[in-house]
Formats: C-alpha cells, sequence, structure tokens
C-alpha cells in the first residue's frame, strides 16, 4: 500500500509559478513511475506530467509542454512539478498517482496508476 501527501497548491496570476510536492509512504517508491493528473470543473482528469522510476525519462501533455518541469527525488520518496507561465486554464484540483509497484515507464492513461493523492487546488487568477 502506498499513501500519497501532495503540497504546494495555491493562489496565483498568471504568468507566476509554483511548485507543487508529492511525499509518498513505504519502501518502493523508486520501482514505481509517477504522475501529475489535474482535474478541472466539469471536465475529465488528465494527466499532466509522468516520469519513469529512474527519472531518465518524462512525457508531457501538449498543454504544459516548455512551461511544466516533472522530477523526482527517490532518496526523499518524492515527486514534484514545477509550473511556470501559468495560465487561468491551468487552474484544476492536481492530484499525485503512483503506478504498481515495478511498473517503471510512465503513461498518461489514468487507469494504469492505482495510487492517488487527495489532490491539492490550483488556481490561476486573469
Amino acid at each position: 500500500q502506498v499513501q500519497l501527501f501532495e503540497s504546494g497548491g495555491g493562489l496565483v496570476q498568471a504568468g507566476g509559478s509554483l511548485r507543487l510536492s508529492c511525499a509518498a509512504s513505504g519502501r518502493t517508491f523508486s520501482t514505481r513511475a509517477m504522475g501529475w493528473f489535474r482535474q478541472a470543473p466539469g471536465k475529465e482528469r488528465e494527466c499532466a506530467a509522468s516520469i519513469s522510476a529512474s527519472g531518465d525519462n518524462t512525457f508531457y501533455a501538449d498543454s504544459v509542454k516548455g512551461r511544466f518541469t516533472i522530477s523526482r527525488d527517490n532518496a526523499k520518496n518524492t515527486v514534484y512539478l514545477q509550473m511556470n507561465s501559468l495560465k487561468p486554464e491551468d487552474t484544476a484540483i492536481y492530484y499525485c498517482a503512483a503506478r504498481q509497484q515495478f511498473n517503471s515507464n510512465p503513461r498518461f492513461n489514468k487507469d494504469e496508476y492505482h495510487y492517488w493523492g487527495q489532490g491539492t487546488q490550483v488556481t490561476v487568477s486573469s
């Protein structure tokens, strides 16, 4: 079992930056690919970024490419999402997600993730 705890959300003006953190429990963090998903009101939950277990491979949704950076520190059991040049359309609840143990490849499909955090609100004002 894995527990995930997000932090770092908040209210920011358009053009600003935020850094989200997700701390994971347990000893298998380094074997799991991780993802950051987001869900805006009335919309489907979508993957913003994902990262392999080693951190060597990262993938981004087209809507955030060049503005968001996903990274991880396996020694600290933590994954990060640095968000720059934020836009009002980035407003959503952001969720951290983990794949099953030894599923090391990143995926965009939310059904490939088995553990979820409680979410953190990001609001970007215009």
